[in-house]
């Protein structure tokens, strides 16, 4: 069995993996460092971030074992919450019958919700290489699926009956999300169209960690070779999590942990 600093290593050089799952890994990874070393528990976290800047939940589990009095416990908890996260039910149990759903890539908690609904018809996003291969998994699965082309999202976003966006994170200000999430949300608000979006546990933060976190990624170079980019939650209709549906300002205000000072400086 791989040592827990080693696990910790693979965990932060995984890119592109789903924000849960990474949070998920971390979390086990995170209740060995503790039993191993509790002192390397802090830079742990801050590493993690560093490499996962935009995956709230792995913000999110970092503050929870940071305020805890038992980490490894903690960890453990967070685990288990992300394990049985409802938000992919409570989306599909949300969507209008037979509406036409316009996603950006292959967002992992939409996805699912889109696979139980088999009346609601997908339009892809072709983003990062995911949207081909998320369509062709949908009409596997016996719905209806098709490809837009990047250049097509406003276009997609004017004749589609709502807009889903999921956030990587998200707080007071809005999420961030898949780029050309901003532009579909944009299009969708002037054709009156609305756009949904969707936070699972552990995406929502606390304004203070939310602000650090922004400042960070406003840091990373030009705003068009970022990994993610940020949709302003007066675009957003309607968040949908896992304990249903709310407005999204009430939503994006509920953050499940406390902001921990010690993640408001970076690893460096």
């Amino acid at each position: 069995m791989a040592h827990p600093i080693e696990r910790l290593r693979y965990v932060a050089r995984a890119e592109g993996a789903d924000p849960s799952v990474v949070a998920s890994e971390a979390a086990t990874a995170l209740a060995g460092v503790v039993r191993a070393d509790s002192a390397g528990l802090l830079p742990a976290c801050r590493r993690l971030i560093s490499r996962h800047l935009c995956a709230g939940p792995v913000w999110w589990l970092s503050a929870r074992v940071l305020g805890a009095p038992d980490a490894a416990a903690e960890a453990r908890a967070a685990a288990a919450e992300l394990e049985a996260d409802a938000t992919g039910d409570q989306l599909a149990s949300a969507l209008p019958d037979e509406a036409t759903v316009l996603v950006v890539g292959w967002p992992e908690l939409a996805a699912g919700a889109l696979r139980r609904r088999g009346d609601v018809e997908a339009l892809v996003v072709e983003a990062g290489g995911e949207g081909a291969a998320l369509a062709r998994r949908l009409v596997a699965a016996g719905g209806a699926a098709a490809v837009v082309p990047e250049r097509g999202v406003a276009a997609a976003a004017v004749v589609a009956d709502l807009v889903v966006v999921e956030a990587l994170a998200g707080g007071p200000s809005g999420v961030l999300a898949a780029p050309g999430s901003h532009a579909a949300a944009a299009v969708a608000a002037g054709a009156g169209t609305p756009t949904w979006v969707v936070a699972g546990v552990g995406r929502v933060l606390p304004d203070r960690l939310w602000r650090s976190l922004l400042t960070r990624f406003d840091a990373q170079g030009e705003p068009w070779e970022r990994p993610a980019e940020l949709v302003p939650a007066p675009l957003l209709s309607l968040l949908v999590g896992p304990g249903g549906a709310r407005p999204p300002e009430e939503g994006l205000a509920d953050a499940s942990c406390a902001p921990a000072p010690e993640l408001l400086r970076d690893a460096g």
